[in-house]
């Protein structure tokens, strides 16, 4: 079915696996004629796929000197930039968006190339915090403005839908049914929501299982989604929401002393940072405490705050990723080689023969424990539905697709967020495109079977805290 018409034009800067995997969503979803829709890229990557569907496909990568020259003459009031590159600053495109009335979304915020690892920045100042601030702090200028989407893709983005419909699932089934889900934008209605219903803990918990016909290779970097996204977030320091109930301050942690102050870093690389978490499939496993914008974001809509502006709540909040094993290898091999990328990349697509991405959410804490709420998507159902997508892309491409239709619907909303939207409507359109999606309790905690061969400093009063959750 066509979710919306769109009459102006659409411009896709950058076409990696993301951009190859939804430019036949929104072909098959928008209706919009293909004269319309222009591919900007910095590489002929991809450039088969576009003349497969008759877009137009410019190769020139676009740099702080290029980039309004580059664009500019693309876009005109009315029209969608679609932002999936890499190296290209999120909060200068979303300035130009503004001053062209033109709508935008991106799946992260990205900053200019290096900026992941720039040495003359503090960790805090090259932090996922520090980048989304600067990112909100165009809401005023964009007030009443196009809508500009920041990061919505499947993490940031279509994990801060599922978080909410976990929250009234757990609500339904704790005898504290919400008669009237809050819009998107009622912040202080959904953390009520949360805090009423006891919500400790929030980990983005995902599980990758997907297999290659052949395996990584030494000197070689594989993963089933960006290789240089993944990279420059596992480089970046571990950040997670830090919640109002945490009694044990990290002895590596540190706060930012700007913004919103609801999250903190440690000072160590995220893909060198181990924590426990809990999936339906895959059970107890170790995930990396990668650094993600929604582990800022969520943490930040779901405090509580006094009269005086004082935090009541907030839960802790951070993504728990195990990638699939081969990337696992390489992070190995990235850590032996002090954080100097292979020399070799490959991203897996076609040679995938076997697995599924298990994705969702972890609520702890409340009265049923734990509930995890998801996507279980195969790579042999993700072929089925779409092409040119695996089990991970399909996540990611999906929600792009579901914000890409909301901004159209809701045009003139300014800077937002993945929280503010409508998570009913965008669940909507992802649905066939998520495989089995599903919601479990479990009985799990960190603290489960801990201590039996090796002595641990824990907290048995209370199971959240996050020194049980953190590997040491």
């Amino acid at each position: 079915m066509k979710h919306v018409a769109f009459p102006g034009r659409l411009v896709m800067l950058g076409f990696g696996s993301i951009g190859q995997g939804v430019l036949p969503l929104i072909l098959r979803h928008i209706d919009i004629a293909k004269e319309r829709i222009a591919i900007v890229t910095a590489e002929a990557r991809g450039r088969e796929v576009a003349a497969e569907y008759g877009i137009r496909f410019i190769e020139t990568p676009a740099t702080p000197d290029n980039f309004r020259d580059l664009l500019s003459p693309l876009l005109s009031r009315g029209d969608f930039l679609l932002n999936l590159s890499v190296d290209v600053s999120s909060v200068e495109l979303m300035k130009l968006c503004q001053e062209l009335d033109v709508l935008y979304l991106d799946t992260v915020v990205e900053p200019w190339a290096g900026g992941y690892t720039d040495p003359s920045l503090t960790p805090s100042q090259r932090s996922n915090y520090a980048m989304r601030e600067e990112a909100i702090a165009l809401r005023e200028l964009a007030r009443g403005g196009p809508t500009s989407i920041t990061a919505h893709g499947a993490n940031p983005g279509l994990v801060s839908h599922f978080v909410k419909q976990a929250l009234l699932d757990i609500a339904r089934d704790t005898g504290a049914p919400v008669a009237n889900p809050p819009a998107g934008a009622d912040r202080a209605a959904w953390a009520a929501i949360a805090e009423r219903l006891g919500v400790k803990v929030i980990h983005i918990a995902e599980r990758d299982t997907q297999v290659a016909a052949h395996p990584k290779r030494p000197g070689e970097f594989v993963n089933t989604w960006s290789v240089d996204g993944f990279v420059g977030e596992g480089s970046q320091p571990a950040e997670l929401g830090w919640g109002t109930h945490e009694r044990h301050f990290p002895a590596d942690g540190h706060r930012h002393g700007f913004g919103c102050d609801a999250a903190i870093y440690l000072m160590r690389p995220g893909a060198s940072t181990r924590v426990r978490t809990w999936t339906p499939l895959a059970g107890p496993i170790h995930g990396f405490l990668i650094t993600h914008n929604e582990s800022i974001s969520l943490a930040d809509y779901y405090t509580v705050r006094d009269a005086d502006g004082s935090v009541r709540y907030r839960p802790t909040t951070h993504y728990a990723y195990h990638p699939c094993d081969d990337a696992v290898l390489s992070i190995h091999e990235l850590a032996g080689r002090n954080w100097e990328m292979q020399p070799e990349k490959r991203l897996m697509t076609d040679e995938i023969v076997a697995g599924m991405d298990e994705l969702g959410v972890l609520l702890m804490g409340h009265a049923k424990g734990a509930y995890w709420y998801g996507s279980r998507l195969t790579i042999e159902e993700a072929r089925r539905v779409v092409p040119h997508n695996n089990a991970t892309s399909l996540q990611v491409t999906a929600a792009v697709l579901a914000g890409v239709v909301w901004a159209i619907e809701n045009p003139r909303r300014g800077v937002v967020e993945s929280d503010e939207l409508d998570h009913a409507r965008i669940l909507e359109i992802c649905g066939p495109y998520l495989g089995e999606v599903v919601g479990v309790y479990s009985d799990w905690t960190p603290l489960q079977d801990r201590g039996v061969l090796f002595p641990e400093t824990l907290d048995r009063d209370d199971p959240w805290q996050f020194l049980n959750v953190r590997v040491a």
